[in-house]
């Protein structure tokens, strides 16, 4: 048994200790992100019209649809295989590969968004000096992207959590000044975002120390076979998500037209950006360490288990809370302008819980890397989520939106649950669910009796987060692990 216990140490508590370490560093980053998703829903409903704010959301996810496409995979595929090369003593040959890669895409992109720009207006319905921005803005973002990427390999955690503090603060003032000082609307944000990114990307250049990592040399062909053999299935399954996620706003523009578009972003930005930057802080820490475990040959499928007990104690709480007051959230929130969007968050709250969910049940393929097997989940929710969409909006509007997208978020939670790797499976913690599930019993019976009081919904939520999570907590030593 001692020898069993030793093994539980080993494998689970102690990493889990490393782990929350490194959230106490994340989180900063993290939080402050949240607060500042948050401040911009007010800040830019309040200085952009409907219309204007659905430029916005568009030239974001156009942006976004870019980067999956070009440039994010590159940084994903990095993260994975740095802890291996810097084993093998040829960091430098790596880092200075990907550095190749990300030139050579971004050269292919600018290719081709040239020669197919008329067809990027139609499609994305966006104006030529809007298109114009974001290709100059994909740049910046690309770089920051991989450095960020190489950042969390070396497990710099303080130095993540103060280079996106800073990013998410030039971001918003520079955003509000030029709003405010000037008429260019919805490109005013992504001229701000072009500035602060671009300082970001400086900073991080010495913080990764990558300048002492790259070589003019000749490319290692076998090493790009295999970055691209495991990013380009990760490319395509982003992309599927960002059919589920936000082709909405396109159909949506399409059919009822750049205001509704708007109102589909508000729901969007209250929503995914602040939720999946909450439930992030697990993963962001978690996830270099399990793979240095797995490359050492751990089991890390207790540990995994365990940390989706934590993320769901997380989120839980939380999206209910934004479905059940999603009208009080909207009024907080957002211009008065915005209303109509409360009918999403409940849909899109949920949406981001099953999708965040996701993190914990696909790091098998990651680890395994069997990342084509992800891809084809992926993409056969995203299928079914584009069909979804385009039937729904059409027929129910905005709540076609919310339908369609949990539908979809939900059946790729499944699928992650139904083809698995053998021995890297997900455990269902059973024990943390119940107990969790438990705990919403009696903050039930509470939020009725809140509901005929004349407190008002701030100081609710408030105060059904707090007994909840008491709750938790003094009832925990009755649902403690067998093995501590």
């Amino acid at each position: 048994m001692s020898e069993v216990v030793n093994k539980y140490i080993q494998e689970v508590v102690l990493p889990m200790k490393a782990i929350f370490k490194d959230m106490l560093k994340y989180a900063p980053s993290k939080i402050f992100g949240l607060l500042g998703n948050i401040a911009v829903v007010p800040v830019y409903t309040n200085l952009l019209s409907p219309s204007q704010y659905g430029v916005y959301v568009i030239s974001l996810a156009v942006l976004s649809f870019l980067c999956i496409l070009f440039s994010d995979w590159i940084g994903l595929a990095g993260l994975r295989f740095f802890r291996q090369n810097q084993l093998e003593g040829i960091l430098p040959k790596y880092v200075s590969t990907l550095a190749i890669i990300l030139g050579s895409n971004l050269c292919v992109m600018f290719v081709v968004a040239l020669l197919l720009r008329n067809s990027f207006y139609h499609y994305f319905n966006i104006s030529p000096k809007i298109f114009l921005f974001v290709l100059i803005l994909i740049v910046p973002v690309a770089m920051r992207a991989l450095l960020f990427q190489i950042l969390r390999a070396q497990i710099k955690p303080g130095s993540f959590t103060v280079t996106t503090i800073i990013n998410q603060i030039l971001t918003i003032v520079i955003a509000v000044m030029f709003l405010k000082y000037t008429s260019l609307g919805a490109v005013s944000i992504l001229a701000a975002m072009a500035i602060s990114i671009t300082l970001i990307d400086i900073i991080l250049v010495f913080q990764t120390d990558i300048l002492w990592l790259l070589r003019f040399e000749k490319p290692d062909f076998n090493m790009i076979k295999i970055l691209f053999i495991y990013g380009i299935p990760i490319a395509v399954a982003s992309l599927s998500l960002w059919i589920i996620n936000q082709s909405n706003k396109f159909i949506t523009s399409h059919f009822y037209g750049l205001v509704d578009a708007g109102l589909v972003g508000v729901a969007y930005n209250l929503t995914f950006p602040i939720l999946m930057t909450l439930f992030a802080i697990i993963t962001i820490a978690a996830y270099p360490r399990l793979i240095n475990l797995y490359e050492d040959k751990t089991d890390v499928r207790p540990l995994i288990s365990k940390l989706t007990g934590y993320y769901m104690l997380i989120s839980l709480p939380v999206v209910v809370i934004m479905s059940v007051y999603a009208k009080d959230l909207i009024v907080l929130f957002a211009n008065s302008k915005y209303y109509d969007a409360f009918v999403l968050l409940p849909y899109l709250a949920f949406s981001a819980f099953f999708l965040s969910f996701t993190d914990y049940t696909t790091y098998q393929y990651h680890l395994s890397g069997k990342t084509y097997v992800l891809t084809t989940l992926k993409v056969v929710s995203a299928i079914i989520g584009l069909v979804l969409n385009i039937y729904l909006i059409q027929k129910m509007g905005l709540v076609g939106v919310g339908v369609a997208t949990l539908a979809a978020n939900i059946l790729y939670f499944v699928l992650t649950n139904i083809v698995v790797i053998p021995g890297l499976n997900w455990q269902i913690p059973f024990k943390r669910i119940f107990h969790l599930l438990l705990c919403f019993v009696p903050s039930a019976a509470l939020w009725y009796i809140l509901q005929i009081s004349p407190i008002t919904p701030v100081v609710q939520i408030y105060i059904l987060l707090s007994f909840y999570y008491l709750l938790f907590y003094f009832t925990k030593g009755v649902f403690k692990d067998e093995l501590g």
